[in-house]
């Protein structure tokens, strides 16, 4: 006789259907309470060079380490005794392979100034609001600092132990760092914390358009060196109303104007054909003929004339770039002048010298009236890590599966980050954030910087896979 089965087999039945088709937690999303709230209590920490203090950051960090089971021999925080508000965490995992030279995970906890009276939320208190959290730090570079910390913690807690040593590096002074570095200093007084194979950084972040569909996902492969120089130019002077040729002001001025002009020649590193390359994908007709010549080496000056006026950050990744920025001279209104004075804001490929930009700025000014010095010291100026195959395809793996069909595309900074100093110490840094930002920028060093609630926490899955998949290698 054909019965009905019962309601408990039926139950069974179903909640066991339920049970196998359920997908699996993916442990790369896995404590996101827990994350948010490590995120906001560094982002609500003032590390801000006026009134903040990265000591106290790296101290409530080190806490939270601490209480997921780092002992004191795994973390130290490091401070100079000449700032004691400019502290810096460092923290490390050890692998099982003693062969196999560590990594670095390196992240700054300062911030830009921000003024409360400026903003429309307070910028040390994290809001979310539309999707978005807001506050000083929420992109730069506390993000990437409090995904970090997150990843030791999680890694912590489920034993994971790496091939390959772990350290975590989070430093202060990365905005002001003409009055302190952390990287600096403890690459001077204990480079031991940061010595590695190679080195995760900020820098390399990814595109979304206006409606916030990821574009294209960068990685940092090397900087543009910065260096400032000053054209002064002095004349005797005199008064107005009798006029001589030798003016300071017209001398400098034609000078000035011949720089605004000039164009550097073209002199790509592997990271900017990389960059074309891979980007001419992204468009159609004669500007994806022309990155895609750029990138593979065949472009001629006409391509490159066509690039550099489409964008001007591709012009930046052509070539050296010097602009006049700051001009002043004269000391009275009815007084020939006796001084006069430009600055010359130059940021320099990797490979070229900044005494070879400095003649260059010379022959350029054409003016033996000139004198061209520098404004201020200049800064390292390492050669551009190279495109490491042992680098990219990780990242290329997992955005693939993170965010299909987004192509991976390297590039050059023209901007600064502290990897510039580890670069120059032999570590090569490849900045690797995770993060896809708005089309402005989304307010980083601005007012009301913000970063999308989804970006943030994709980047935080990002980096958790990633840095395993380095220290497994």
């Amino acid at each position: 006789m054909f019965r009905l089965p019962s309601i408990a087999v039926v139950a069974c039945a179903l909640f066991g259907q339920a049970a196998i088709a359920a997908p699996k937690a993916d442990p790369a999303r896995a404590g996101e309470s827990d994350f948010r709230a490590t995120y906001r209590e560094l982002v609500e920490t003032d590390t801000s060079l006026s009134s903040g203090s990265c000591t106290l950051a790296a101290e409530r960090m080190a806490a939270r380490l601490s209480a997921a089971g780092y002992a004191e021999g795994d973390m130290q925080i490091i401070v100079s005794p000449d700032f004691p508000r400019q502290g810096n965490l460092v923290a490390r995992i050890a692998g099982t392979d003693a062969k196999l030279a560590p990594m670095l995970l390196l992240a700054h906890i300062d911030v830009v100034e921000a003024k409360k009276s400026d903003w429309k939320r307070d910028p040390f208190t994290l809001f979310e609001e539309n999707g978005y959290f807001y506050a000083r730090g929420t992109v730069d570079d506390k993000a990437m600092a409090a995904s970090f910390v997150d990843a030791f913690i999680r890694y912590k807690q489920e034993g994971y132990r790496p091939k390959r040593t772990i350290k975590l590096a989070l430093t202060c002074g990365e905005e002001t760092d003409s009055v302190f570095n952390g990287v600096q200093y403890l690459l001077a007084t204990a480079p031991d914390t940061l010595a590695a194979e190679f080195a995760v950084n900020e820098g390399g972040s990814g595109v979304l358009d206006e409606n916030g569909k990821p574009i294209s996902f960068g990685v940092q492969i090397g900087e543009k060196y910065y260096q400032d120089f000053k054209f002064t130019v002095t004349a005797p002077g005199g008064h107005s109303a009798r006029p001589v040729d030798d003016n300071a002001i017209g001398h400098l001025a034609a000078a000035v104007a011949r720089i605004d002009r000039y164009r550097f020649p073209v002199n790509m590193t592997e990271a900017s054909k990389g960059f074309f390359r891979r980007t001419s994908g992204l468009y159609s007709g004669q500007i994806a003929q022309d990155l895609a010549a750029a990138g593979n080496g065949t472009a001629d000056e006409a391509a490159f004339a066509r690039i550099a006026a489409a964008n001007p950050l591709w012009n930046a990744f052509l070539r050296t770039t010097c602009v006049p920025t700051q001009l002043a001279g004269g000391h009275a209104p009815n007084a020939q002048p006796q001084h006069a004075q430009a600055n010359i804001n130059c940021r320099v490929m990797p490979g070229e010298s900044i005494d070879g930009t400095r003649a260059r700025l010379a022959e350029v000014a054409a003016n033996a009236r000139v004198e061209i010095t520098l404004a201020a010291k200049p800064g390292p100026q390492p050669p551009a890590p190279p495109l490491d195959a042992r680098i990219m395809k990780p990242v290329e793996r997992i955005a693939a599966e993170m965010w299909p069909g987004v192509p991976v595309i390297p590039s050059l900074s023209s901007g600064a980050t502290d990897g510039r100093f580890l670069n120059a110490a032999g570590i090569p840094t490849y900045g690797i954030s995770g993060v896809f930002r708005d089309p402005d920028g989304n307010g980083a060093h601005g007012l009301d910087e913000r970063i999308r609630v989804t970006s943030l926490l994709d980047a935080r899955a990002f980096l958790y896979r990633l840095v395993k998949a380095y220290s497994a290698q």
